[in-house]
């Protein structure tokens, strides 16, 4: 059998809760901030919870974390 991979893609996207899930950081925060809005800029600084339905795929790639 060959070894488990840690999928480092995900690895740096994503990040273990305490209760067994998973947080993720907003994306559109990285660049062209100009043309955004004050309260948007602030809105995506923000760290969500991964969805019920993708909780399943994530584990997958992240089997160790």
């Amino acid at each position: 059998m060959p070894k488990i991979k840690t999928n480092r893609g995900a690895a740096k996207r994503f990040r273990r809760t305490a209760n067994g899930g998973f947080k993720r950081g907003q994306s559109h925060h990285r660049h062209i901030l100009t043309k955004k809005s004050a309260k948007r800029k602030r809105q995506l600084v923000t760290i969500e919870r991964i969805a019920d339905a993708d909780q399943r795929s994530v584990r997958r790639l992240l089997p160790f974390v």
